[in-house]
C-alpha cells in the first residue's frame, strides 16, 4: 500500500461519524500513523502496543483451524466501543469507533 492510498483510506475513514481514532502499527509494532495526538496521545500508544499482540494470537488461532486460512478482519464490540482491526502484508490498520445507535447508518 503506498503512501498515498494509506492517506486516502484513513481520510475516507475518519469521515465517519462514529470514528474515535485510527492508528496504522508496522510489523515491528511502531506507529507509523495515527489520529490520537497531543492529550490523546497515551490512548493512541496503548492500542498501538496491545492490539498487535491480540491481533496476532487471533491470526495464530485461525491458522491453528486451518494451516490454508489466515485472518482477514477482527472486530471487537465492548459497552463503550468498537475496535475495528485489518491485518495486511506489512502493516495493521487499527479503528476505534464509538458505538451505533440503533438504525443509524455509517454516514
Amino acid at each position: 500500500m503506498s503512501d498515498v492510498d494509506i492517506e486516502d483510506t484513513i481520510n475516507r475513514i475518519k469521515n465517519h461519524k462514529s470514528v474515535q481514532g485510527i492508528v496504522i502499527v508496522n510489523s515491528e509494532g511502531a506507529i507509523t500513523r495515527t489520529t490520537y495526538l497531543n492529550e490523546k496521545k497515551d490512548e493512541g500508544d496503548t492500542i498501538a502496543k496491545s492490539i498487535p499482540i491480540l491481533a496476532q494470537k487471533a491470526r495464530s488461532l485461525v491458522r491453528d483451524l486451518d494451516p490454508t486460512n489466515d485472518l482477514a478482519f477482527l472486530r471487537i464490540k465492548t459497552k463503550l466501543n468498537e475496535i475495528l482491526i485489518a491485518p495486511d502484508k506489512d502493516l495493521l490498520l487499527i479503528v476505534i469507533q464509538g458505538p451505533k445507535k440503533q438504525g443509524e447508518d455509517d454516514q
